[in-house]
């Protein structure tokens, strides 16, 4: 049975989110630089991309005020996903103790993330979701528990259940919306989140200021592409929402 990381106080390194525990579970144990992603499918062939992105398809309720609050309103959730992550990121490394606020912001981002697509797929999905991005979580345990121990077959094995987590989410996106989130596009947008994430927590670690700034530059570009995608997405799905 699985840890619940929501029932009582445990200590601060218990609850971090998964980005940061995999991006330092892996440096300890592997003495490595670079954090790669598990090859484990052939939809896992792309590397992480530089460069700015297009944020999303065009569509005709972008244009409409329902379609402009809900853009504006998934950019804005998925912006404070990576800014929170940022901040527990710098908190978690540099010990300041601003951690556990920013944390606790980090975790209802998650169930904000959740909340929002309850009013178009309904509340079981959105508390699905909550519960797909909360398992990044139990996650971190189990690399932090590993990366401690110095047992680094456990790190690469809770690594690879991290990245196949992240497959879930596009999963679960691609099943609720299969004809605007292929799946084949939603496990690369997951991808290389994660890869990203995981490339700025490592050089924040070690001390490689300019170009984390530079990844954290791409990490927004690509958060407000994949929001966009999602916005858009609920748009061509329920176009009479948006009229």
């Amino acid at each position: 049975m699985r840890r619940q990381v929501f029932r009582g106080r445990r200590p601060r390194f218990t609850v971090l989110f998964g980005t940061v525990a995999i991006a330092l579970a892996l440096a300890f144990a592997t003495g490595r630089g670079d954090v790669e992603e598990p090859a484990n499918a052939a939809d896992q062939a792309a590397a992480v991309e530089h460069g700015h992105e297009d944020h999303g398809t065009v569509s005709p309720a972008t244009h409409t005020e329902a379609g402009h609050e809900l853009q504006d309103a998934m950019r804005k959730l998925w912006y404070d996903h990576v800014g929170w992550t940022r901040l527990v990121i710098l908190d978690f490394i540099d010990g300041s103790p601003d951690l556990d606020s920013s944390l606790e912001r980090l975790l209802q981002n998650q169930t904000d993330i959740g909340n929002a697509i309850k009013p178009y797929y309904g509340n079981a999905a959105g508390r699905q979701l909550t519960k797909l991005l909360k398992e990044h979580i139990n996650g971190a345990v189990d690399l932090l528990v590993a990366a401690k121990a110095g047992d680094e077959k456990r790190v690469k094995k809770a690594s690879r259940a991290w990245y196949r987590n992240g497959n879930e989410i596009a999963d679960f996106l691609n099943a609720a919306n299969p004809d605007n989130w292929p799946r084949a596009e939603m496990r690369s947008m997951m991808r290389k989140h994660l890869n990203q994430t995981l490339r700025e927590a490592t050089q924040h670690m070690q001390g490689h200021h300019k170009p984390e700034v530079h990844t954290y530059d791409h990490i927004v570009d690509h958060i407000l592409a994949m929001a966009d995608t999602l916005s858009t997405g609920i748009m061509a799905q329920f176009p009479e929402k948006f009229e």
